[in-house]
């Protein structure tokens, strides 16, 4: 989806800059703050109506029916996500020459984003250089606070083969022989309890314990959704910095005046 939508916004973004800085910036009908801020907010209500439909069909097919506040959160974070894939195919595009730069650098991006989510490489297992993709990253706290959202509390089902089988010493039935080790707070779940042979063992209990690997967390879960604001503030605000930096030439000139000013230095030693 992510790709998918940021190419349909980059071409329009590039036409509509195309007229502004062709025709309107020279007839003073609107200024290049309005051109940025329009191409954003006209944007929004198609990403909640898409927000809406992706909350529809994959939460009920793949969470099923969970409390109202996880239902909502999970909602609020399909719609954060197209808001600030929408908002950061603007970033992207405003100061570059065309759409097809963009697209490269936007697909190297969020390549990046999703790599270094935890998901793929536990956070403890990054590399020390590259734990700073880990919290920087977006997509950490999207698909963190969409996972607990969705599994947090779920038990674990152990496959056969993912199960400890053993034997109990003889008198002892499973449940007697393990008591000990579970009463110490084990963290997996006796299936078979009350067998003398064949104990199985299922070595986690909730979906909580994977997400822990990861470093999505139950508790974060409103944090995370607080901080896609941040996100989008930023996409926002760097949009307009780059745009008035690369396209306005106010890099330039700031440079022109740097040199201007060492060269009267110059000149007056």
């Amino acid at each position: 989806m992510f790709s998918s939508l940021v190419q349909q916004i980059m071409p329009k973004f590039i036409m509509q800059r195309t007229v502004y800085e062709v025709r309107e910036k020279h007839s003073n009908m609107y200024s290049w703050v309005a051109l940025i801020f329009a191409n954003i907010l006209v944007e929004i209500p198609y990403h909640l109506v898409l927000g809406i439909i992706t909350f529809a069909i994959f939460n009920y097919t793949v969470f099923g029916i969970r409390s109202p506040e996880d239902q909502g959160l999970a909602l609020l974070f399909f719609t954060y996500f197209y808001v600030l894939v929408g908002t950061f195919a603007v970033m992207v595009t405003a100061p570059l020459p065309d759409a097809t730069t963009a697209g490269r650098i936007t697909t190297v991006l969020f390549s990046m984003m999703i790599l270094f989510t935890g998901v793929f490489q536990t956070p403890t297992a990054l590399p020390g250089f590259w734990i700073f993709m880990y919290r920087v990253s977006p997509m950490t706290y999207l698909v963190g606070g969409v996972s607990v959202s969705g599994l947090s509390g779920d038990p674990v089902v152990c496959s056969q083969s993912e199960l400890a089988v053993f034997q109990p010493p003889a008198g002892d039935t499973c449940g007697s022989y393990m008591q000990p080790y579970l009463e110490q707070g084990a963290t997996g779940t006796l299936l078979n309890p009350s067998a003398a042979a064949n104990c199985s063992y299922c070595p986690l209990q909730y979906a909580d314990q994977i997400l822990a690997r990861s470093g999505m967390y139950y508790q974060d879960r409103w944090r995370d959704w607080a901080l896609g604001f941040a996100y989008i503030a930023f996409n926002i605000l760097a949009t307009f910095v780059l745009y008035s930096l690369l396209r306005l030439g106010l890099l330039g000139s700031g440079f022109n005046k740097v040199k201007q000013l060492f060269r009267r230095k110059k000149a007056a030693q």
